[in-house]
């Protein structure tokens, strides 16, 4: 009973901080995750910060703001809101807020694959690789990936979701915990908007769900079982979801398992 709940779903959910400076939220050994690590990055106008991957690959995803990066790899680039660059490990960035500034970063070990990439938050393109419409029905959703499972990289992939207006996300609901992990972190949502991200590990145990609430900075991990997410009527689920594989080879999209007691 005690490692369930330190390990369980009851723990899965965490509010990241929204102080000055870079806060590690989520990583491995904590909580039953295995390999993923999510970390947020605050900065107030005008601070630097610079960014070494070391021995991680990450995506970064500027939540909130406008900032300026500059990197040997991928130049001199302004960001504005939801744009987002990859760094393969041993790299490094510097990062400067022109306003006040929240980064979402996805973290995973580098294993010698990945090319830098900066990628322009772009909603008026056309669906393919990058722009995707998942779901139909009260479970449709808009997916916007910001590092494909075609990117180059070792075990990262990651994305924007944007639920309907008081629906599901993730619908049916699906696993994949025999290959990768999952967080989703969510943003735009503030008070008095509201969302539940629901978490239960067996098919047909929806009864012993948990029902976490979600706004703007929550993050939840699901290291195994399903997670789907409801909002609120008024409200839209709003987050960035990173997958991390636990090798490169099971670094796939099309792993997922569906719920049978809920088919599509």
């Amino acid at each position: 009973m005690c490692d369930e709940a330190k390990t369980g779903p009851s723990a899965w959910r965490v509010q990241s901080s929204p102080e000055e400076g870079m806060h590690t939220v989520i990583a491995p050994g904590q909580r039953g995750c295995l390999v993923s690590c999510i970390r947020r990055l605050n900065l107030s106008p005008g601070r630097r910060y610079t960014l070494e991957t070391g021995g991680q690959e990450m995506c970064v995803h500027l939540i909130q703001g406008r900032a300026r990066l500059c990197s040997p790899l991928l130049g001199e680039q302004a960001m504005d809101k939801l744009d987002s660059f990859y760094l393969p490990g041993n790299c490094q960035a510097e990062i400067t807020g022109e306003t006040a500034c929240v980064f979402y970063l996805g973290c995973a070990p580098c294993e010698g694959y990945g090319t830098p990439r900066f990628r322009k938050f772009d909603p008026s393109l056309p669906l393919g690789d990058v722009h995707q419409i998942h779901g139909s029905g009260v479970g449709r959703r808009e997916v916007m990936f910001t590092l494909t499972p075609e990117d180059p990289a070792s075990r990262l992939i990651c994305g924007y979701t944007w639920g309907g207006q008081g629906a599901w996300t993730s619908w049916p609901p699906h696993q994949h915990e025999k290959d990768l992990e999952e967080v989703y972190c969510y943003f735009d949502m503030d008070p008095p908007r509201l969302g539940f991200h629901v978490s239960y590990l067996h098919s047909g145990a929806s009864g012993q769900a948990v029902a976490h609430p979600v706004q703007t900075g929550t993050m939840v991990l699901a290291p195994r079982g399903y997670h789907p997410t409801v909002a609120t009527p008024g409200t839209q689920n709003t987050y960035l979801w990173v997958l991390t594989a636990f090798s490169h080879g099971s670094r796939r999209y099309d792993l997922a398992v569906t719920d049978p007691e809920y088919p599509a």
